[in-house]
């Protein structure tokens, strides 16, 4: 059994700052990659950034610049500082873990119950 449990959302006002924060714990073997997607509403689930050990990193077009996304392997935690905030940022950011657990050794993708970040004057 595998919880990521996020925090850090919230009201930002435009050109602010926060940082969110994932938690990976359970039965845990091998973390391969984590990250940070985002829903805003009406439109599809976005990848906003993705590490798979903290060095190798991926952002979207639309964060590169303003995001930064961090990894601490040993504590299994994502982090996700996110700064010069638009009003186009707000939406709700899910934390997602691709990783095997020790009863089922194959890989596969687990979600947070997201956190809502709105930004706005």
């Amino acid at each position: 059994q595998v919880q990521l449990v996020e925090s850090g959302g919230g009201l930002v006002q435009p050109g602010g700052s926060l940082r969110l924060s994932c938690a990976a714990s359970g039965n845990i073997f091998s973390i391969y990659a984590m990250g940070w997607y985002r829903q805003a509403p009406g439109k599809q689930r976005e990848l906003v950034a993705v590490t798979q050990d903290g060095v190798s990193t991926n952002y979207a077009d639309s964060v590169k610049g303003r995001f930064t996304i961090s990894r601490d392997n040993a504590k299994n935690t994502v982090s996700l500082q996110m700064n010069s905030l638009k009003p186009e940022d707000t939406a709700v950011y899910y934390c997602n873990a691709d990783l095997s657990t020790y009863t089922a050794l194959s890989r596969r993708q687990y979600w947070g119950q997201g956190t809502q970040v709105t930004v706005a004057s």
